[in-house]
């Protein structure tokens, strides 16, 4: 600072003008990053490891030149409206809220502020957007397209299993807006139709709702486990894979974490990598981008995960044709 004033001194009136700008603090942008779990759990650590990784693709560097304030519910999603308002009032230059739960409360907290969202369900059917091609508010990202799958994991889960009849569904009220978990539940009981398989609906409101939402899977005597799309759910799943080896479940997941962990099968896109995908809306945004202007995206690439050493602990023998088709087995 001394050698500053110094300069101003040196250089007289004429230089003025340079040094006042020199000295105008350049403005670093505050980024919000709202996640479901505690930030010491694996998910919200891979969450921000992979939003982390795509800022410096971008050159950007937490610390430096933007930083980063992270909230946590705690697996308390009831937290998210106050935590969102929290970040309002921090007047960040933008919020990343992590999935269509925290987009909703962040939505309601601010209609002015942008908000990317990297890992939404069915952003129109929730609301979110008007639109996938023109958002027209303050809200966009990317789209999972999780409850839409639902049918084609049902009809993979039977591909590998073709004997079942008895498919229970781990399932979350509320984990979306009530158009999309409608939907997503008609749909699937279409699908089992189909399929001849009966669709035992089992509700899991809070972590702890899941051993006795087990019991009552157990007492249907189900031949399978279906899991639906949660924020909630996903954040539980090392706890439903363990629960669902000790009832001799094979499991159908929404992504390869739960296979990784132990699962039966998962069929989905990258949902932890979608956290540094959506890191593109960022960088646009804080140029100057519109939210409202920028299409929300749809992922191209759905992964097959089998996990072969669990299927052989359960005594189950996997079609070929679709181990073939599968984009990782797991032995």
């Amino acid at each position: 600072m001394k050698r500053r004033k110094a300069l101003g001194v040196i250089g007289g009136a004429a230089a003025w003008p340079l040094t006042v700008l020199a000295q105008q603090p350049k403005h670093v942008p505050r980024i919000g990053f709202l996640v479901t779990g505690s930030i010491e759990s694996p998910e919200a650590r891979a969450s921000l490891k992979a939003f982390g990784r795509g800022l410096r693709e971008y050159g950007y560097i937490d610390g430096q030149n933007v930083l980063v304030e992270v909230r946590a519910a705690d697996l308390k999603v009831e937290q998210f409206p106050a935590l969102a308002s929290e970040l309002v009032r921090l007047n960040v230059d933008l919020i990343v809220a992590s999935n269509s739960l925290a987009a909703r409360a962040a939505q309601q907290a601010t209609t002015t502020i942008p908000i990317v969202v990297p890992v939404m369900g069915d952003p129109v059917g929730d609301g979110l957007v008007a639109s996938l091609a023109r958002p027209g508010g303050n809200i966009t990202g990317l789209t999972f397209l999780g409850p839409q799958l639902v049918p084609k994991r049902l009809a993979l889960l039977k591909e590998a299993l073709p004997t079942i009849s008895q498919v229970a569904a781990l399932w979350h009220p509320g984990a979306y807006g009530e158009r999309t978990m409608n939907d997503m539940m008609n749909e699937a009981e279409a699908a089992a139709l189909a399929l001849g398989v009966h669709l035992r609906l089992v509700a899991v409101r809070v972590p702890d709702d899941l051993d006795r939402a087990f019991s009552k899977v157990a007492e249907q005597r189900a031949d399978a486990l279906l899991i639906f799309p949660s924020p909630m759910l996903f954040n539980q799943r090392k706890r439903i894979v363990d629960l669902a080896a000790e009832n001799r479940l094979p499991l159908m997941a929404m992504g390869k974490e739960f296979v990784q962990l132990g699962g039966f099968m998962s069929y989905g896109a990258d949902i932890t990598d979608f956290n540094r995908l959506c890191v593109a809306y960022v960088d646009k945004i804080l140029k100057g981008a519109k939210p409202a202007e920028l299409p929300v995206e749809q992922p191209t690439n759905f992964a097959l995960f089998i996990n072969l050493k669990t299927a052989k602990t359960l005594g189950v023998e996997i079609p070929p044709s679709l181990l073939a088709r599968a984009d990782e087995v797991i032995e």
